[in-house]
């Protein structure tokens, strides 16, 4: 709980800073049998994020990396689009989306475990390929669709909350139950730890490496349906991009090493929500748009130094430095010697 404690402070001021500039911030509503709200939008536009650096913090936590989740977004939603545009039913396209996504996960867990690929090239291979891969989906076309029942992934409402955040919800609790009340947690913790122990120890690393890289690349691909569902289209060249850049932050701020080993579910969606309240404050203060990614830079280099403990403790090891002596404790010194 502790590692919860300067991403949740961080949080919180963000928020009253969104307050101090829009004074009904806080403010929510329901509007025909709808919730509305900058919150519920922040956790609403965010809930992509979340899903993404849910599955980012389990291959982060087993000591790897994975730069392919946003190409897997595009290709989750070009493939479903593709498939309702062509007369599929929702899910149809759904399931291959998400099959598609699976099988690609499983590949970078085997470049990665089974031939021994470092993460950074494994996962770079599927970046650049799975874009390429998207756009030859789409032929180079930005695909429309006209299905409501698509529409309700990431743009409908169930019981007047956004059904993008009940699925989040969902991950969120399946995720927390596999790795906090079972004993695949540790076991991710201890490969990420030592995974040569670990095997030696009998756990089987290979199997649980392959199956955290595809796990990431469901959460992604079931964040790509969310995003192309908003919108009712899918766009092969631009869905997802740098997401995987704002996935390994949230998971940094979130709290957990990119080293590898403990990992905190809490903390990385903290970090989610941290990224989209940026954005959402970039917005209502008025950063020219020129400027917003190097604001957006500057406040998250603040955020992440305020939340490391080897900061703080530079920082309070400088406040608590004193005067040089004087003379006469020079002298009591020399006397007590």
């Amino acid at each position: 709980m502790r590692r919860l404690v300067w991403p949740a402070v961080v949080l919180v001021l963000l928020l009253a800073l969104n307050l101090f500039f829009t004074p009904s911030f806080f403010s929510i509503e329901v509007k025909d049998g709808h919730l509305y709200g900058s919150l519920i939008d922040i956790l609403r536009f965010g809930a992509p994020l979340i899903l993404v650096s849910l599955g980012m913090t389990l291959v982060i936590a087993t000591g790897g990396i994975d730069l392919s989740v946003g190409s897997v977004v595009a290709i989750s939603g070009a493939l479903a689009c593709l498939q309702i545009s062509q007369d599929a039913s929702v899910f149809t396209a759904v399931t291959l989306a998400l099959g598609l996504c699976l099988v690609l996960g499983a590949w970078n867990g085997f470049l990665v475990a089974g031939i021994g690929i470092q993460p950074i090239i494994a996962t770079l291979i599927l970046m650049v390929a799975g874009r390429g891969l998207a756009q030859l989906i789409t032929d180079g076309q930005i695909i429309t669709v006209n299905s409501p029942a698509y529409k309700v992934i990431g743009g409908g409402y169930w019981l007047t909350v956004p059904f993008g955040i009940l699925i989040v919800l969902g991950v969120l609790a399946i995720t927390a139950f596999l790795t906090r009340r079972l004993a695949l947690g540790l076991l991710i913790e201890s490969v990420g730890s030592n995974a040569e122990a670990s095997r030696l120890a009998g756990i089987r690393a290979r199997g649980i490496i392959i199956m955290v890289y595809a796990f990431a690349a469901l959460c992604a691909g079931v964040a790509g349906l969310m995003i192309s569902s908003n919108v009712s289209s899918a766009d092969g060249n631009n869905a997802g991009l740098w997401i995987e850049l704002d996935a390994i932050l949230a998971v940094v701020i979130g709290g957990t090493s990119l080293a590898g080993g403990r990992f905190s579910l809490g903390g990385t969606v903290l970090g989610a929500l941290i990224i989209q309240t940026l954005t959402t404050t970039i917005y209502s203060i008025g950063v020219p748009p020129e400027t917003t990614l190097l604001f957006k830079a500057l406040v998250v280099t603040a955020v992440c130094l305020v939340q490391s403990p080897s900061f703080r403790a530079k920082v309070l090891r400088g406040r608590g430095r004193t005067a040089p002596p004087g003379p006469a404790a020079e002298k009591k010194v020399r006397v007590s010697l």
